[in-house]
């Protein structure tokens, strides 16, 4: 005869079993992937799972698989704080990607010319370079911010290269590397001066440092140009960083219309050894939305190398 204890954890077990098999939730920790690339999320994007502290949720994106971090608003964060999560990323054996050094999306803050604006710059990448050492950033990125209708294209780029050289002055003794990311003016940001991939490449190459590369988010330039994986090859050498958000909707990998399998697996071959910023949203809600996000991206990196 079976007691009613062992009736109900056989219950249980066959419960979560069917659970399992259909898909639906339990509390089962998600598995650790051995990622092929280095997929890096943001804070908040485990909330459900981790909860709302960073350290916390930095270990949990460890004990997952992720192996990097992208923090948009590092510079922001209090000292203390930045020198604690370069301190467990250190432990955790995690990389720092990306944080905004310098960004304006109203304001034609490099195109213009203006010297105001240019010392406003200037002196946010002087605080980038000491952001990036207590972090141990290798990239920070930098929005050239818009497009000042009062001047000729030809006009603009020149006064944009020649700020961006100034500040890849102040980055290149300590080795910091500014990416300029092209933003789409179709969906998400009309009127910025940056949109496209030949227009980085063609500044990068006129600014010809080696702290001035391209930040590829495939997102915007799904929008802008398509094209992604030959537009990637003919700027590869500009190109220091990628990040990825699918189209339409701006969520993980699966959700729209971009082949990332195919992208991800084009990156690894090419010997890509950089880190993939996962800055878009989660297209689910809840725990089982950030479980979708982590499955995700165990599809689209189970290329074969």
């Amino acid at each position: 005869m079976m007691h009613r204890r062992d009736f109900l954890a056989t219950g249980l077990a066959a419960t979560a079993a069917a659970a399992l098999a259909s898909g639906q939730t339990t509390d089962a920790k998600p598995a650790k992937h051995q990622f092929k690339l280095k997929y890096a999320p943001h804070f908040g994007m485990f909330r459900n799972l981790a909860g709302d502290d960073p350290i916390d949720e930095l270990k949990f994106m460890a004990d997952v698989g992720f192996t990097a971090l992208e923090d948009n608003g590092m510079a922001g964060r209090p000292v203390e704080l930045q020198k604690k999560i370069a301190a467990t990323m250190e432990r955790l054996d995690m990389e720092m990607g990306v944080f905004v050094a310098t960004g304006d999306f109203g304001r034609p803050t490099f195109a213009s010319g203006d010297s105001g604006m240019a010392d406003k710059v200037l002196a946010d990448m002087r605080a980038a370079v000491e952001v990036a050492k207590r972090v141990r950033a290798k990239w920070c990125t930098v929005v050239p911010g818009a497009f000042d209708i009062h001047l000729q294209k030809d006009y603009q780029t020149a006064n944009v290269v020649e700020l961006l050289k100034r500040c890849a002055a102040i980055c290149e003794p300590s080795g910091l590397v500014m990416v300029l990311e092209p933003l789409n003016h179709w969906s998400d940001h009309p009127g910025l001066f940056l949109s496209e991939i030949p227009q980085a490449y063609l500044i990068c190459k006129a600014v010809g440092s080696p702290s001035c590369k391209i930040l590829d988010d495939l997102y915007h330039q799904q929008i802008s140009e398509g094209n992604l994986i030959p537009n990637l090859d003919r700027a590869w050498s500009e190109i220091a960083y990628f990040q990825v958000g699918d189209n339409p909707g701006r969520n993980e990998p699966t959700t729209g219309e971009i082949n990332f399998k195919n992208v991800f697996k084009h990156l690894h071959a090419k010997g890509y050894q950089g880190i993939v910023g996962m800055e878009h949203g989660v297209a689910g809600g809840g725990a089982d939305g950030e479980k979708a996000l982590i499955n995700a991206y165990a599809e689209v990196d189970s290329f074969e190398a």
